[in-house]
């Protein structure tokens, strides 16, 4: 018998369609999480989240074709920065966590994990902002998310700028990465321009690096 709690409304993205629907179909067991979308990439996700405006958290996976979770999870930070994003990936290396918080996630989780411990997550990323657990602690949300200590703020990016070194990251084209900033691809070249003499870097794997 269901109580008449408040649901979190939550989508997920993962290029898996059997992970997906397993995941899914044994959060709906919990009777205050509602699923309200399924995508298979970030470009899938914004198709859809455009008609989802009640989403509250999304569950994000890295690796995925066309647009990856570091992309769509910095596009998310920017076009809807009140959702929190919850990635869960099989990855538990550092650089993953790491560029994944960076992007604006707000908690980690691994794959591997229980489906209580997945349902706890999501409780507490909608509560509280974020999530923490052994591979990602407070602190270090904390710090990814305080402008103050980013490299990219000393340097005073606009939103954009920060928004085109995320993509940098990803394995988006120059056209592509143009289509996520809605400008001309011509312009993506004057970003880059300007971002190396920012920063000194002379390359798009230069940019990475030096956001990492």
């Amino acid at each position: 018998m269901k109580m008449n709690n408040p649901t979190i409304q939550i989508a997920m993205v993962d290029d898996h369609a059997m992970f997906r629907s397993g995941i899914a179909s044994l959060l709906t067991e919990y009777n205050d999480i509602e699923i309200v979308f399924q995508a298979n990439n970030g470009v899938d996700m914004q198709n859809k989240i455009a008609l989802s405006s009640n989403i509250q958290a999304i569950l994000m996976d890295i690796n995925m074709p066309h647009m990856d979770g570091y992309a769509a999870t910095a596009w998310l930070n920017l076009h809807y920065p009140h959702i929190q994003v919850l990635a869960l990936s099989m990855y538990d290396e550092e650089v993953a966590i790491i560029k994944m918080l960076k992007a604006g996630a707000h908690g980690y989780i691994l794959k591997e994990a229980e489906i209580g411990e997945l349902h706890k997550a999501i409780l507490q990323i909608v509560e509280k902002g974020f999530y923490t657990n052994d591979i990602v602690t407070g602190n270090m949300i904390k710090n990814f998310h305080q402008k103050d200590i980013s490299p990219s703020h000393s340097l005073q990016l606009s939103d954009k700028e920060i928004l085109f070194l995320q993509l940098c990251a990803s394995e988006l084209t120059y056209k592509e990465m143009a289509d996520q900033l809605d400008i001309a691809v011509r312009s993506v070249d004057n970003y880059s321009r300007n971002l190396f003499e920012k920063t000194g870097c002379k390359s798009r794997v230069g940019l990475v690096l030096w956001g990492l």
